[in-house]
């Protein structure tokens, strides 16, 4: 596994509104980057930018060297997490991956792998997603994300839903990932999940970037907390204080 997601100046504006601002960072192998800001902040049209859903008005993507559609079968190499919500509600967990795993030239072997990993037993596997909870279909969009064992991962607030748990099994999961060799760039709207499991902060708001570095180089300059409390506004001080 390996490979650098790039960013360089990447633009979208919608109308007269500029949702991602010349946004620019690195994602690096071995290393879980942690994407930070409040709802709005741009990081998700940032993360579609990443994947060709949305073209920039200005600006490059690269993962693996190479614009996402540029990639031959792009799933086998990057994993990608966008919307949970997003899947057919008619079926079943189990019927969702193979799918996918046809679509990417797997076999079935890489679908019970992959249930596996994301602790998806074969009975809730069997059920149609439009019964799932917010938290099963986490992990249904992760266990699609890793079915070809991809270099690089891409998941949008990926704890959503997720009990005290199953948040731990996440972070074990792309820290473990991130550790052999992987590539991971993980949203979040909160601090203490990015600041739990990223070696790297890419802090977003009002969609620019308003501070990025190692997260240890952030909190020992302070600028980690006064950038995210700047992006997000007093209210978020005053909850974590409270």
């Amino acid at each position: 596994m390996g490979g650098m997601i790039e960013a360089s100046n990447l633009t979208k504006r919608y109308g007269g509104h500029t949702a991602v601002d010349r946004v620019s960072f690195t994602a690096r192998p071995y290393r879980v980057t942690g994407f930070l800001g409040p709802n709005g902040a741009g990081k998700s049209t940032t993360m579609r930018m990443l994947v060709g859903l949305a073209r920039p008005d200005d600006g490059e993507a690269r993962i693996l060297g190479a614009s996402f559609v540029d990639v031959p079968n792009p799933g086998r190499y990057v994993g990608v997490l966008l919307d949970a919500s997003a899947t057919h509600k008619g079926r079943t967990g189990r019927e969702t991956l193979r799918l996918a795993a046809m679509t990417m030239g797997l076999g079935d072997g890489s679908v019970d792998r992959a249930l596996d990993r994301v602790g998806l037993s074969k009975k809730e596997a069997a059920r149609r997603t439009g019964g799932y909870s917010l938290g099963m279909r986490q992990r249904l969009g992760i266990a699609q994300a890793l079915l070809a064992d991809p270099a690089v991962l891409i998941l949008d607030e990926p704890a959503n839903g997720l009990d005290p748990s199953g948040i731990r099994w996440m972070r074990e999961l792309v820290r473990g990932f991130a550790d052999e060799g992987g590539t991971v760039l993980l949203s979040s709207h909160q601090l203490s999940e990015v600041d739990a499991v990223a070696d790297d902060i890419v802090i977003m708001g009002s969609g620019r970037v308003q501070a990025q570095g190692s997260r240890e180089e952030l909190t020992r300059s302070g600028s980690l907390e006064d950038a995210y409390f700047a992006a997000t506004g007093d209210s978020a001080r005053e909850e974590r204080a409270a």
